[in-house]
């Protein structure tokens, strides 16, 4: 792997985020991570990244993001919108709020990085990659689980991937999206073990590694664009 390669990843600090920005690390690219909450100490004095702390659902962190990684590293060459948010709730329990935020962050969040890292692509002209987290939830929900405004969002990263994947093929800008169940992060961290596992037909509950290699794999695969590819122990397939 060339070391000019840079990627911007957004949720960076924890969970799946740090999981895909130390195996880009570990492969050899320039990172740039974002998140609200503050960098995780594993990549402090990393001279392979750089951190941008601020809500990615404000266009002007997204541009602090695209002017850090073009001024620090050169270029824009991937993109992983992995900032999102989520909350299970019943249908009439969610709030105007609760749709604000879900809009700000797991929408704005993606449009207004990917604007800016397409039009830095689109004036290099070597093509690039645009891969974002979206959910097994959004095409296969489980009635345990309600999320279905979040699931608008999700459900619209899916569609929006497979768009901008036509839109961009000409110029080898490709966009890809990677849909875990249910991933072993802090959000689960009181939750019990053997329920999580009850919600996929493999029975297990799914690493931040093993979405990051995912991640990774959309990246580097050439040829590959406008696929959504579930890192969810088979949830996606329906009934079990």
């Amino acid at each position: 792997m060339e070391n000019s390669r840079t990627v911007i990843v957004t949720g960076a600090s924890k969970g799946i985020g740090a999981a895909i920005v130390r195996t880009f690390l570990d492969r050899g690219y320039n990172v740039v991570g974002n998140s609200l909450s503050g960098a995780s100490n594993e990549f402090h004095g990393t001279a392979e990244f750089e951190y941008i702390q601020g809500d990615i659902g404000q266009r002007s962190t997204a541009e602090r993001l695209a002017g850090a990684a073009i001024s620090r590293f050169g270029s824009i060459d991937h993109l992983v919108n992995n900032a999102g948010i989520f909350r299970a709730k019943a249908f009439t329990a969610y709030s105007a709020g609760d749709f604000r935020e879900f809009v700000s962050t797991n929408l704005e969040g993606f449009i207004f990085i990917t604007q800016l890292a397409v039009k830095q692509m689109l004036a290099q002209g070597t093509g690039g990659s645009v891969t974002t987290i979206t959910a097994a939830l959004a095409e296969n929900p489980i009635a345990g689980v309600p999320g279905s405004i979040a699931m608008i969002t999700k459900g619209g990263l899916n569609a929006a991937t497979i768009s901008l994947a036509s839109e961009y093929a000409r110029q080898n800008i490709r966009f890809n999206a990677v849909a875990p169940g249910v991933v072993d992060t802090p959000m689960h961290r009181n939750d019990d073990k053997g329920s999580l596992k009850t919600l996929t037909p493999m029975g297990i509950v799914t690493e931040a590694r093993d979405v990051a290699d995912a991640v990774v794999y959309l990246t580097e695969a050439r040829h590959v664009t406008g696929e959504v590819l579930h890192v969810d122990g088979g949830a996606h397939v329906g009934k079990w």
